[in-house]
């Protein structure tokens, strides 16, 4: 809810992340942040991994600040941060001026506090959640009339992925034709409900920021690739089957196209010069697991199980149906041991279970990778499909009626 005081207005948001099993990689033009191909994605649920953000806008601020997980963040003139918070502002001067509305908080500057519950730029799709929430506050806070698809063209311009964030289910972001990027917008293909039985196995190979932005990679891939061609040209027919896919909640079909695509999107990185690596040793010993997972799947006429795909980072999502998450767990685990026990969620084991001790089908050729030590993987999410973004209570905000994060005021107590 907004809260709407006398001196300042504020709105706290939740949103998620969200995983492509169709990847944007590629930019027609970089100031719009408009793509090459379009993208097709998982809404991820919030109980595992989203951003909160508070939105706060006041005729006292003297400029507008961002503060992320604690730490003030310089907001660049003329910077992705700097034009969504513009784009907002001229929304919302829009809607004074329809309207006649006699608050003038176009002209307020705005503090914004946002809080990451997962690793940050780690390959876990932080700058989508991000700027989708700062898009979000923003249109809860300033009261505007506008649906997901349209706030889409603006958090678009902060992280493109970032317009499929403002959906539940799944996502499609549409490359559009025109020059202003007017028709590049994201739109909901099917809702959570309509496919609930989707779950994610997340494991976290590393935390750490990744060498390579995925800004800086994508363009040096358009530059020097000449396999970012060859992609172009096959998304369209693949963002049409993973559609179908989706539509008729047909797993097999879903998981061959989310593997193909990720390596095709790798192979990609790989294609540019000089060379981007996201994936690691641990990234394709995972790969090969999933793949020897899937064929005795297959030769027991089970068909595909599991899924894997990498964004820009080496920690793996494995996506899979409610069923098969336990098998999933325990073949990690039994190749990659946990330092702490597995989180389980939603309930997939038995109390008698132990992940990673439980034998593996006597099918399963265990040489295709060696066992790990310790700390390989540092961590397994288990999530699924879920919402879209979600508005607070005025007791969850992260700012202070002064706009200060509470973090910081706590600290000086």
């Amino acid at each position: 809810m907004t809260l709407q005081m006398s001196d300042y207005w504020q709105a706290t948001v939740t949103t998620p992340v969200n995983i492509a099993v169709i990847k944007y990689w590629g930019k027609r033009s970089v100031s719009l942040n408009l793509p090459t191909n379009s993208s097709l994605s998982v809404t991820l649920h919030q109980d595992q991994l989203c951003t909160t953000t508070t939105a706060q806008c006041s005729a006292s601020f003297e400029k507008d600040r961002l503060w992320l997980n604690g730490k003030e963040e310089e907001i660049k003139p003329g910077g992705r941060t700097d034009t969504c918070i513009s784009e907002m502002k001229r929304l919302r001067k829009q809607y004074e001026e329809q309207y006649e509305d006699s608050h003038a908080v176009s002209t307020w500057h705005v503090h914004l506090a946002s809080f990451n519950n997962f690793p940050t730029a780690a390959g876990l799709a932080s700058s989508a959640s991000g700027y989708a929430a700062l898009v979000h506050s923003l249109a809860t806070v300033y009261r505007l009339p506008y649906t997901s698809t349209e706030l889409s063209l603006i958090a678009r311009q902060g992280s493109g992925s970032a317009c499929r964030s403002l959906f539940g289910g799944f996502v499609a972001w549409d490359t559009g034709v025109n020059e202003d990027g007017s028709d590049s917008k994201a739109r909901q293909v099917a809702s959570e409900d309509h496919w609930d039985d989707i779950n994610a196995v997340i494991c976290i190979v590393s935390d750490e920021k990744k060498g390579t932005s995925s800004t800086t990679g994508m363009q040096r891939t358009v530059e020097t690739s000449p396999l970012i061609q060859e992609r172009i040209r096959l998304v369209p027919g693949r963002m049409e089957e993973m559609e179908r896919a989706i539509s008729a909640q047909d797993f097999d079909a879903f998981a061959q196209l989310t593997m193909k695509d990720s390596n095709n999107f790798h192979a990609v990185c790989l294609d540019t010069s000089p060379p981007i690596f996201y994936m690691n040793d641990v990234s394709r010993a995972i790969v090969a697991l999933v793949h020897e997972f899937n064929r005795v799947s297959i030769g027991q006429k089970r068909g595909h199980r599991a899924a894997y795909t990498f964004d820009a980072g080496p920690n793996a999502v494995i996506y899979c149906l409610r069923r098969n998450v336990k098998d999933i767990v325990n073949m990690i685990m039994h190749y990659f041991p946990q330092a702490e026990p597995f989180k389980d969620t939603y309930k997939v084991f038995y109390a008698k279970d132990t992940p990673g001790m439980m034998p593996l089908p006597k099918e399963f050729n265990e040489a295709v990778a060696k066992k790990w030590e310790v700390g390989a993987v540092r961590g397994l999410i288990h999530t699924k499909v879920g919402p879209g973004p979600r508005v607070l209570d005025v007791e969850q905000s992260l700012l202070t009626p002064e706009g200060m994060p509470k973090s910081l005021a706590d600290e000086k107590k």
